[in-house]
């Protein structure tokens, strides 16, 4: 289970069977029930094109022992080591006629408990009582991200597009990218599936066209200290990490 050459030369890697059926329908279980009727939770947010549950982990606790199963804990220990904690968890739901779509960009900011003058942490936003910012950019390439992919996902309900290895070449704008000379892949993910992204790589999604609904459980992680009296707001440790 080590991708770790190819996490680290493309900055991304596709993993499928990391779920059973069966686990997966349990997931699809426990989220429905608590997203059936509260819709006006702070932490939801649901259109026409897209509903979204931030701070996931946090509000839907029930669903961790399903998400670390045997499969993911080993795929984390063996490609990154010990020691890593969830920043950050947003579960993504993409029905079946969305033309939400989401243009090429890197995944900038963090999100943090409060907001203070610290050297280096910069574009301070607040987003449902939660404030993210922009940190130094060594603390966003040793972090890496986890889409569990609830839905079998291809080009035509919204799977990622990355630009292969974009992730090496620093925060950049995506004008500073010479497209001609850049390896673009579809990230199609099998249901029980699984990708492995770095925060720095290039990604983007487009509008579906197939009516098939895609959902997604996207967990980021870290294992780096926050500065001063920073901390990370949704800091979860791993059991068995």
């Amino acid at each position: 289970m080590n991708h770790s050459n190819q996490i680290n030369n493309e900055g991304f890697s596709i993993i499928n069977n990391v779920y059973t059926t069966n686990e997966i329908e349990k997931l699809i279980s426990l989220i429905e029930n608590v997203t059936k009727n509260d819709f006006n939770i702070s932490t939801f947010r649901k259109s026409q094109d897209l509903f979204a549950i931030r701070q996931f982990h946090k509000e839907i606790p029930e669903t961790l022992d399903l998400i670390f199963n045997k499969n993911l804990n080993e795929i984390i220990k063996s490609n990154f080591g010990k020691g890593y904690f969830i920043t950050k968890s947003i579960y993504f739901d993409k029905p079946e006629k969305s033309n939400w779509f989401v243009a090429y960009h890197q995944d900038l900011t963090i999100s943090v408990d409060k907001k203070i003058d610290v050297e280096n942490f910069e574009n301070w936003t607040v987003k449902q009582n939660q404030y993210a910012v922009q940190p130094p950019q060594e603390i966003l390439e040793n972090n890496f991200t986890i889409r569990i992919h609830i839905d079998k996902t291809t080009k035509d309900n919204g799977a990622l597009k990355v630009i292969n290895n974009s992730h090496s070449k620093g925060i950049l704008r995506i004008e500073n990218l010479n497209f001609e000379n850049e390896k673009e892949t579809i990230c199609e993910v099998e249901k029980g599936g699984i990708m492995i992204m770095k925060p720095l790589l290039f990604h983007a999604s487009n509008k579906t066209t197939n009516n098939e609904r895609r959902r997604v459980i996207h967990i980021e992680f870290s294992k780096q200290e926050l500065p001063s009296e920073l901390e990370w707001s949704e800091k979860t440790t791993l059991q068995n990490n």
